[in-house]
């Protein structure tokens, strides 16, 4: 079984992508269990970009396999935003239950038909290759809904309890954790990048 780190610090994103890749004969390592306490500072234009920031740091200072996301809410009422800035929304500090209620209080007289929202998912993979060349992958997964009028349920994480989706008639916060994962963008992503991760385990 090989190690795969992941580049991050959130431990709801480390347990998540664990169980999306339970089986599989890797072993997930969060930063924190490799002592890396430094920031990357992610300051790409768009989610590729900042999974790529976040995988080649860790990459070039360890020469181990690494596995990074960005991921987002979109929000057409918003003009796409929060976007690449999601995690920074007013503030990394600011509670998620005050963005969501600030996201809330935007859509107040948005009707309906305005209120659509997609969380997006960007993964990279960096690997050693042959010789010194590293091998660099992406992959995208996302995921079609709207912003709820109230906030519901109390699993998952972040945007979560105000993502609501049409076809089953509940938040993603709502849905239990083997059904988030089958049909969310982060699962999504790395459903389509685990094909890369299965080709570095067998080479």
């Amino acid at each position: 079984m090989k190690q795969l780190i992941l580049a991050t610090h959130n431990n709801h994103k480390l347990q998540e992508i664990r169980q999306m890749l339970a089986g599989e004969p890797v072993e997930v390592l969060g930063l924190s269990d490799i002592g890396w306490h430094q920031e990357i500072i992610e300051n790409g234009e768009s989610f590729k970009d900042n999974a790529l920031i976040k995988a080649e740091a860790i990459y070039k200072a360890t020469g181990r396999a690494v596995l990074a996301d960005d991921s987002g809410l979109t929000v057409e009422a918003l003009g796409g935003a929060p976007g690449v800035y999601s995690s920074r929304y007013m503030g990394e500090e600011t509670p998620y239950e005050i963005k969501n209620r600030a996201i809330i209080d935007l859509l107040a007289r948005v009707p309906e038909t305005k209120r659509g929202a997609a969380f997006v998912c960007v993964v990279a993979l960096v690997r050693p290759g042959k010789g010194k060349r590293a091998v660099r992958k992406t992959a995208e997964g996302r995921i079609e809904g709207r912003i709820a009028y109230e906030p519901a349920g109390c699993g998952g994480f972040g945007y979560d309890p105000i993502f609501f989706l049409p076809e089953r008639g509940c938040t993603t916060a709502e849905l239990r954790p083997e059904e988030k994962n089958a049909i969310s963008h982060r699962g999504r992503a790395i459903q389509a990048i685990l094909p890369e991760i299965l080709k570095w385990v067998s080479s």
